[in-house]
């Protein structure tokens, strides 16, 4: 019988926190700018420059590790860990690796076989390193030294995870967590969440962990998965053939599905850490860690419940819109405007999920406001505008976030209430379809539906329909 193997996955997740300056100096974190065009002598690691520490940066740290369960180190400090290559200009960089801020907790995620928790072995501070550009028409690599500093979580899980599946739930997981904390926009295409997976496979049963590989280079959760089939693939084939695996980094291509090692895996050893001399311990008090905590905002689950005290809309809904805390404040906003809940929802989860797919957008790439939406909903409401007009125009606020009240005048949308010309356009869809009429009138309940296409259209949807069928009804029965 063929054996069976069971993968183990462990995870390193780098966020990047969303401060205005960097960990250890004033330069802008912000990102797209020139190459170069946000460094100082900190930054770009110059003799006798000074690091100063962010403490937005710490508090922001303390609030990802309460709110995954962990515990705060109270007296924690930074560590040196040196090595050399062109993106680190200090040929160190700043960590922390004997006391990390917080250790010891756990998210949990959904699975087939129910809520399973992901335990997180640390959480550290670190700083960025500066992003070599390799040029391959001149055969050259650039340095831009724009991201060297910028501020670093990085949290280490246990192996707790068996498959991609697992490994998806728990950074959706953590990307919630720190979107809703607003500690991080966590966009993987710009690199602001970024993970490197440590994998091993072992026969099902089995104590011992086998040899694990460290994968890095993975920027979307797509190519995350397919480089844990790929490496479960291949670490079981190297196992079939009698062959060791060796612990090693490895460079996942997505475009060629194929990962390359790249060296062999070092150790903590290899780094030389020792305690970084130009920054202090830090010292967190049961007061700052309190005050952290009161501050935290409301996080996805107790979001779900509230949804369901306050507002009437499916579970499933809320699920949804909540997934993204983009989405759920834009509910909030337009349902606090306009009072409707199911209504806003609605527009949410149909017209607004359907364009955001179509245009394969994330939900921090949104620009509609709660406030046209809102506004879009009440004209409807009121009849202003027809359901199908007030399609198109959502379009409109989608990608341009026009006012919808503005948009309508300029456009000439405005429903048609004048009776007299609602009776002109169906009188003259009568008498343009005799046979449609004839059909109607010998029972076929279809023809009166195209009849009333015809004379929507007529009116280029922009009466109310049922306006338009009354009037049908009574001329079609008179």
């Amino acid at each position: 019988m063929a054996k069976q193997y069971e993968t183990v996955i462990g995870l390193e997740v780098h966020i990047e926190l969303a401060t205005k300056t960097k960990i250890f100096c004033g330069c802008s974190t912000e990102f797209g700018s020139a190459p170069n065009t946000h460094t100082c002598p900190v930054c770009t690691g110059m003799p006798g420059s000074l690091p100063v520490l962010n403490k937005q940066v710490v508090e922001y740290a303390m609030a990802l590790g309460l709110a995954a369960n962990c515990k705060i180190t109270q007296v924690c400090k930074f560590d040196r860990k040196n090595y050399f290559y062109p993106d680190n200009p200090q040929n160190y960089q700043i960590s922390q690796l004997y006391l990390p801020i917080a250790r010891d907790g756990y998210v949990e995620i959904d699975t087939p076989a129910g809520p399973k928790k992901v335990r997180i072995h640390e959480m550290h501070m670190e700083e960025d390193a500066g992003k070599l550009v390799h040029d391959e028409w001149d055969d050259t690599s650039l340095v831009d030294y724009n991201r060297s500093g910028v501020p670093l979580v990085e949290i280490v899980s246990e192996p707790d995870m068996r498959s991609a599946d697992e490994v998806i739930a728990y950074l959706e997981k953590l990307r919630m967590i720190a979107q809703y904390l607003g500690v991080s926009d966590c966009k993987l295409q710009e690199g602001s969440m970024r993970a490197d997976v440590n994998l091993s496979v072992r026969e099902v049963g089995a104590e011992e962990y086998g040899t694990r590989t460290e994968m890095k280079n993975l920027n979307s959760f797509k190519a995350i998965a397919h480089a844990i089939e790929g490496e479960r693939q291949r670490q079981i084939e190297l196992l079939e053939e009698g062959k060791e695996v060796i612990q090693e980094t490895r460079r996942w291509d997505d475009n060629k599905e194929h990962s390359y090692a790249m060296r062999s895996k070092e150790d903590a050893q290899d780094y030389r850490y020792f305690p970084e001399p130009d920054l202090v311990p830090i010292v967190i008090s049961d007061e700052w860690i309190a005050k952290i905590r009161a501050q935290q905002p409301e996080l996805r689950t107790e979001k779900l419940e509230r949804y369901k005290r306050e507002f009437d809309i499916p579970q499933y809904d809320a699920e949804l819109i909540t997934e993204s805390k983009r989405v759920a404040d834009l509910f909030e906003k337009a349902v606090e405007l306009c009072g409707k809940p199911k209504k806003v929802s609605n527009w949410i989860m149909g017209e607004m999920f359907r364009l955001m797919k179509d245009k394969s957008m994330e939900p921090e790439d949104l620009v509609l406001s709660p406030e046209h939406l809102a506004k879009l909903i009440d004209m409807t409401d009121a009849g202003a505008i027809s359901a199908s007009v007030a399609r198109k125009v959502f379009e409109h606020i989608f990608t341009d976030d026009v006012d919808p009240e503005k948009y309508v005048e300029e456009n000439g949308l405005k429903t048609v209430k004048d009776e007299g010309a609602i009776r002109e356009a169906v009188e003259k869809v009568i008498a343009d379809n005799p046979q449609a009429v004839a059909d109607y009138k010998g029972g076929k309940e279809k023809a009166f539906g195209a009849l009333m296409g015809q004379s929507m259209r007529m009116l280029k949807g922009k009466a109310d329909a049922g306006a338009v069928r009354e009037m049908l009804m009574d001329i079609l029965n008179a």
